[in-house]
């Protein structure tokens, strides 16, 4: 059991780790170490690397099998308007039956009708507050009362904010991180469990190519979003270590523009910002089918989008910067102009 000594706190009492001094081998010793040691297991990994992206490789050219989900209950928070809505009728057309979350209720049950009467499966909308954990609580209950076990969780909700640092009150701050980040963990922590007690389920999570191309306007919203990006690289490691890699399976998304809201476009219209957009549908197709072959990170969208989203962390920030004016217009433009009121996605 880990000490959590850390998560206390008692007055004075700091006790440093003991400091001892480290003799320097001798010559022999250090050569002895490299030749017996460092050197077998530096080559150990460079050939475990080339099998592995050999392997990868291979995988990339052999078709894929998708899996039936077909039965099962999928929750998608934010499902009442935009990609949320959209994700929640493609995973109807999969034949799962859809808890639709999302703190505006009517438009929560007019995805509802509509699922049942596309496809006719069940489905049924729920108003929560995913930032706030008791709500989250309450939601699984409800839930499972009148749907049965969640399968697949897709954490969609989000707040779109167009604020540098300085801008945005106190609250409006932790709200955006309530619903950005932690809220993927209140969802975690309360269906996970499931998941691993029926050895069945699929975690998906919408962030953003913003976890990568950053803005100097919407630095709440890059902060949330790269949480999000490493939250679900975590939790696949730990799925892993607990033995349900098999599974129990996640899939993390990073979308581009998409074309929900009309101010939003708007926005980006005035702001001279020329980034390729998705339709909420299409966005959702890329999702849903990469869920659908198990797989771990998607970038919907096009080409550009996919080759920045694994180079920039590569490239020097000057460089970085130099393309991404390129690709989004001036930044400059965007940074005289920001919007001040966070907008819900």
């Amino acid at each position: 059991m880990i000490d959590n000594a850390y998560l206390s706190y008692s007055e004075g009492k700091y006790e440093a780790a003991p400091q001892r001094r480290s003799k320097k081998p001798s010559l022999a010793k250090r050569l002895k170490v490299t030749l017996f040691i460092v050197i077998p297991k530096v080559v150990y990994v460079l050939l475990a690397c080339l099998v592995v992206i050999m392997w990868e490789f291979i995988q990339l050219l052999l078709p894929k099998k998708k899996k039936s989900v077909k039965g099962q209950v999928a929750l998608v928070t934010g499902g009442g308007n935009g990609l949320g809505r959209a994700l929640c009728m493609r995973l109807a057309k999969e034949g799962c039956s859809v808890a639709v979350c999302d703190i505006d209720l009517p438009n929560a049950e007019k995805t509802a009708k509509d699922i049942w009467e596309s496809y006719g499966v069940k489905a049924k909308a729920f108003r929560a507050d995913v930032g706030d954990e008791s709500s989250i609580a309450e939601l699984r209950k409800n839930i499972e009362a009148t749907l049965g076990p969640v399968d697949i969780l897709v954490n969609n909700a989000g707040l779109l904010a167009f604020l540098s640092l300085s801008q945005g009150s106190t609250e409006d701050v932790k709200r955006i991180f309530d619903v950005n980040l932690m809220s993927h963990i209140w969802a975690l922590r309360e269906f996970k469990p499931g998941m691993y007690e029926r050895r069945r389920g699929h975690i998906v999570a919408i962030s953003s190519i913003l976890s990568v191309l950053t803005s100097a306007r919407s630095i709440s919203y890059n902060v949330t979003k790269a949480g999000v990006k490493t939250l679900m690289t975590s939790l696949r490691e730990e799925i892993i270590l607990d033995g349900l890699g098999d599974c129990v399976f996640t899939t993390c998304a990073y979308p581009t523009g998409i074309l929900s809201r009309k101010d939003f476009y708007d926005l980006m219209k005035s702001m001279k910002i020329s980034v390729p957009y998705l339709t909420p549908e299409r966005c959702a197709g890329y999702v849903i089918d990469a869920m659908l072959i198990n797989q771990m990170d998607v970038i919907p969208g096009f080409f550009p989008a996919k080759l920045a989203f694994y180079l920039f962390p590569l490239v020097p920030a000057s460089l970085a910067r130099m393309v991404t004016n390129q690709i989004v217009g001036k930044v400059p433009e965007l940074m005289k102009s920001p919007a001040k009121d966070a907008k819900q996605s």
